[in-house]
């Protein structure tokens, strides 16, 4: 691989659920082969169907599960575990085989391990072709359009405000269940995480653009909706004229949309933990019984430390 990397600039309950059958794509629109290897939390899961859904509709690529058969290999990952990012690394180097064996194949790294170490993933591993976070979704088309042309790595690992959700196709549902991502970020930087440096502040999407994804699923057979968030339970979507919705108002209207029988969300933090969120639970017969609220620990000294902002007490 020849030339430095391109770097990209920062952009000014129990009841069994059926889906319908997704219609398999065109033989005609098909044009190429599409890896992705996911790691991490169900936000990867939900960024990496995106990843899909772009590159089918931008270039026409239809998944595979074999990284063999693919014209395009991401790999989708999480920045928690050193030991995940070392896993990361040994992926690529057995992937690094296929290039060597003369295919012409792209190699990518996504999430949030490319949010957080950029050109210096193209420094360890130079046969890689693109390092993109996981706010620049809508950018993947033109990352491997640049690469192809210019012949030399792309990267932008910026972290624009919620452009990840401006551009995207329609999502295609597979299954009875789907996960729908309303906010990115976390505003809380607690002492131990690095989510606030890798995925940004908290930042909401707007109210209607998350009933419009639900809809345009619940109409493709999905039963159960999956809310998502760093901390979803912050989740302030502009709504209206200057106002806001919270998850408890979301979670009423995502009720309301035919087809839709179960919702669920996580990652809840207690300090977001409302009272419209608790109405909720009482009102909505679809909102499951389960709630995913981390304590993180039992001690006063622990949590300060943790900056959790709270105490045992409150908590309880």
């Amino acid at each position: 691989m020849t030339g430095t990397p391109d770097v990209f600039p920062p952009a000014p309950g129990g009841t069994p659920l059926v889906a319908l059958p997704a219609g398999p794509r065109k033989p005609d629109q098909v044009k190429g082969k599409l890896y992705i290897k996911t790691h991490g939390c169900q936000m990867n899961e939900y960024d990496s169907a995106k990843m899909a859904d772009v590159l089918a509709a931008s270039d026409g690529l239809e998944l595979t599960d074999s990284p063999d058969d693919a014209d395009v290999i991401l790999v989708n990952t999480c920045s928690i575990r050193e030991k995940a990012q070392e896993k990361v690394f040994s992926q690529l180097g057995v992937w690094k085989g296929l290039k060597n064996k003369g295919r012409e194949v792209i190699i990518g790294v996504g999430g949030c391990v490319a949010s957080q170490e950029g050109e210096a993933i193209i420094k360890r591993a130079p046969f890689v072709d693109l390092v993109f976070g996981p706010q620049t979704l809508p950018r993947l088309p033109a990352l491997i359009r640049a690469r192809r042309e210019q012949k030399r790595p792309q990267v932008d690992s910026s972290v624009p405000e919620i452009e990840k959700f401006d551009r995207l196709p329609e999502p295609r549902a597979e299954g009875a269940s789907a996960f729908v991502s309303i906010m990115e970020g976390c505003s809380k930087y607690c002492s131990f995480c690095v989510v606030p440096y890798t995925r940004g502040t908290e930042v909401s999407r707007p109210f209607e653009d998350v009933v419009v994804e639900v809809a345009q699923l619940a109409a493709q057979g999905v039963r159960e909706i999956n809310l998502l968030g760093q901390n979803v339970n912050a989740y302030r979507g502009p709504y209206g004229d200057g106002e806001f919705a919270d998850l408890g108002l979301l979670i009423r209207t995502i009720a309301e949309i035919d087809g839709v029988g179960r919702i669920r969300f996580t990652t809840s933090h207690p300090l977001e933990f409302s009272d419209s969120l608790i109405d909720a639970f009482r009102d909505v017969p679809q909102l499951a019984n389960f709630l995913h609220l981390p304590v993180q620990a039992g001690s006063d000294r622990v949590l300060s430390a943790m900056k959790r902002g709270y105490t045992a007490l409150e908590f309880n």
